[in-house]
């Protein structure tokens, strides 16, 4: 088969799939197509093609828009331009419904189950909420994004998601050629180029944030998703807790509070100046201990009480079968599952699913605006 690369042709696009895109059908094979809506008519131009049953492709000519399609607020969020964001083109409405129809399609494909969640909005609007970016500079020195799946520097002159003090503060300048600059604007409205401590707020405490760090790039996340682990929690005075993946200790917190000074707080964490910050943060709290380490490396060396809850905050990628299957071995009660990726979250959900747990809760956040992506998280208790 000869490569489709650049062609061009008319498609009908069909629903929502993972990843920012729509799938249209065309002469036999599955194209993924950007800045499209469900039900749209385009003109698709094929962006990759690496042959097989399906190829990428960008729509650039719209026939017939969908009622939802809206003129994206940034100049870049267009074919060929930035691949920061995902559904410019949408109203913040169909961006949500789209992300939860997303949502129950892999938890029906992934873990076989029939789940309907709204997505929630969080305050402030799809525009200014981004406090934590990271810019990358062409060969002239020019700050910008990449563009989809690519290497290529799109530069920009100002970014709508990102919140004043970030990126603001990094366009109009020359840096260092093919080159990153990070910049985040904390929560005294401070704003941080390049390494640095960030101070930030959430759940009643005040965190110092490193830059090797993370931190939700949303102003309102942190606090939201603390209020849902401690209202699922269901954590008595002298229960034993463990807070996996804990970054700079913002769920241990939570955790802390609820066992009390005669409980047992087990926060693990990889990145090393992450734990020592969580260890500073929580230095008033004695019943945290905080460990260093890979997560199912720490766990394999037995640590602690057997817990009551597991919160779990994994990368993109999820926590996988070992984590899971040592989690499942302390036989805890309950099992709080904060995921950013929902195909991450539907796999740990069925691998959990072996080992007698299911999902009886789940919550959905529009953390990312603008972008596919979307926070979630997921109670799981034993299997009844």
């Amino acid at each position: 088969m000869s490569s489709w690369l650049g062609r061009r042709f008319q498609a009908t696009v069909g629903p929502v799939a993972h990843g920012g895109h729509c799938v249209a059908r065309h002469e036999g094979r599955v194209v993924f197509v950007r800045h499209t809506l469900p039900g749209e008519e385009v003109v698709v131009e094929v962006t990759e093609d690496r042959g097989g049953s399906y190829c990428r492709a960008d729509a650039v000519q719209i026939l017939s828009p969908s009622p939802d399609r809206v003129t994206p607020p940034c100049p870049v969020a267009v074919p060929g331009g930035c691949g920061g964001c995902d559904f410019q083109h949408a109203t913040p409405a169909l961006q949500r419904s789209l992300k939860a129809t997303v949502l129950s399609e892999q938890l029906s494909r992934l873990a076989g189950l029939s789940v309907s969640v709204a997505v929630e909005e969080l305050p402030g609007g799809p525009l200014g909420w981004r406090t934590r970016a990271r810019l990358t500079t062409d060969a002239s020195g020019r700050p910008g994004f990449r563009a989809h799946r690519s290497h290529r520097v799109i530069p920009i002159d100002g970014c709508p998601i990102s919140a004043p003090g970030t990126v603001d503060q990094v366009v109009g300048q020359t840096w260092p050629p093919n080159s990153s600059v990070t910049v985040a604007v904390d929560a005294t409205a401070t704003t941080h180029i390049g390494p640095s401590a960030a101070e930030e707020s959430a759940a009643r405490r005040t965190w110092q944030v490193p830059a090797e760090a993370f931190w939700q790039a949303h102003p309102d996340a942190a606090d939201v998703y603390a209020e849902v682990v401690a209202a699922w929690a269901g954590l008595s005075p002298g229960n034993a807790a463990w807070d996996l993946y804990c970054g700079v200790g913002l769920f241990a917190s939570v955790l802390a509070t609820a066992v009390g000074t005669a409980g047992e707080v087990i926060a693990v964490e990889s990145t090393p100046a992450a734990a020592r910050a969580a260890a500073d943060n929580l230095s008033d709290l004695p019943q945290v201990r905080i460990f260093e380490g890979r997560v199912e490396a720490v766990l394999a060396a037995g640590i602690g009480r057997a817990p009551a809850i597991v919160v779990l905050d994994p990368p993109r990628t999820g926590a996988g079968r070992k984590v899971v299957e040592a989690i499942a071995a302390r036989a805890p009660e309950r099992v709080i599952y904060v995921a950013c990726d929902p195909a991450a979250l539907a796999r740990d959900v069925a691998t959990f699913a072996t080992q007698g747990y299911e999902l009886k809760n789940l919550r959905a956040f529009d953390a990312f605006p603008m972008t596919h992506h979307m926070e979630c998280i997921a109670l799981l208790g034993k299997t009844t």
